[in-house]
């Protein structure tokens, strides 16, 4: 138990320490003292204001947010499918949203505006991701009512990701060079996409649903013990699984569309959290891996805005490093289990 509070502290603190890098760092240098005074109401320096207020925190603030949301969504459906590689994209949900983006930006061209990256364009590859992250959501639901078994449902997800992957593909090679170029940026990822404008109400979709999956964690323990298990102690198998795959779509959908699709942040944390914890009890690690998401993905914000040229590496140049080596750790680990598959 003072492990586990010991944990939750030091993750908290570290998370304190990179927003304050965040800030701090960048491709243009601004002392502390600015930065202070900027963040207090105190400067008259129109160029730190602008730099600090409508670039750096918001991007701080929305990794901060989806890097808890992508992680939670992890955990979630890893409990599911009682399977330690499941993560967001297996679903199919980012390859909706890619779709929807792939639909407006390929095709339509994003009406003149999307192509050139502007406001209009933005909020319409924003619609347009959520809606096609939405279908995905509404078939696996309506599967998951039709299908009772988790790995039966698990590969419908990754079907339909094939499916839609191909659609994609052919997209693709339908393209123009400027479409293309404009859709494999957004395919590359940023925390820096989303302008102070869309912060609040993004915030308040991501907020929703992480309380929503902290409300769940009695269920979710149940499920570690097994669908038999969890049907003795009273658990509504369905009606969790319907809730749980709907909190992990809404979370999934509403950081692909903002941020694009994001590797292994939902797949690698909730791993991390397990070995920072030494638990698999929701009630410590889903507020640890919640924790520990918004910590990587500021770490990962902090990486992509390092001054190295003056220029910004895109978010999924840097979250394999984090990601890859804990995959890799896993699997090792489980080794034993996987060769007697």
């Amino acid at each position: 138990m003072r492990r586990n509070i010991l944990t939750i502290i030091l993750l908290s603190a570290l998370i304190v320490v990179l927003l304050l890098l965040c800030l701090l760092c960048g491709s243009v240098s601004i002392p502390a003292g600015e930065i202070w005074a900027v963040l207090s109401g105190q400067s008259a320096d129109a160029t730190s204001q602008l730099i600090i207020l409508e670039s750096r925190m918001p991007q701080a603030v929305v990794a901060l947010l989806s890097g808890a949301a992508l992680a939670v969504s992890g955990l979630l459906l890893q409990t599911i499918f009682s399977n330690p590689l499941a993560d967001p994209s297996i679903l199919g949900i980012n390859s909706g949203a890619g779709l929807g983006v792939g639909i407006v930006v390929l095709v339509a061209g994003g009406t003149g505006a999307a192509a050139s990256w502007g406001l209009t364009g933005f909020v319409l590859m924003v619609a347009a991701a959520l809606i096609g992250a939405g279908v995905v959501i509404l078939l696996l639901l309506l599967c998951s009512s039709l299908v009772r078994s988790n790995m039966m449902l698990l590969i419908i997800g990754i079907m339909i990701s094939y499916a839609l992957s191909s659609i994609i593909s052919l997209l693709n090679y339908l393209a123009t060079a400027d479409s293309l170029q404009a859709f494999m940026l957004w395919g590359m990822g940023s925390f820096g996409s989303l302008s102070r404008r869309w912060l609040l109400p993004y915030a308040v979709v991501i907020t929703a649903g992480l309380i929503g999956s902290l409300l769940l964690v009695k269920p979710l323990n149940a499920l570690l013990l097994g669908d038999r298990y969890a049907r003795n102690l009273g658990v509504n198998i369905r009606r969790i699984r319907t809730l749980l795959l709907l909190l992990t779509g809404i979370l999934s959908a509403a950081v692909t569309a903002a941020c694009g699709p994001i590797a292994f942040i939902g797949l690698a944390v909730p791993h991390i959290a397990r070995m920072m914890t030494g638990t698999s009890d929701h009630r410590v690690l889903l507020p640890a891996t919640l924790l520990c998401g918004s910590a990587v993905a500021l770490l990962c914000c902090l990486l992509c805005n390092l001054p190295m040229g003056g220029g910004v590496l895109p978010l999924n140049v840097v979250t394999p490093l984090f990601g890859v080596p804990v995959i890799l750790y896993v699997l090792l680990c489980r080794r034993n289990t996987y060769n007697t598959i």
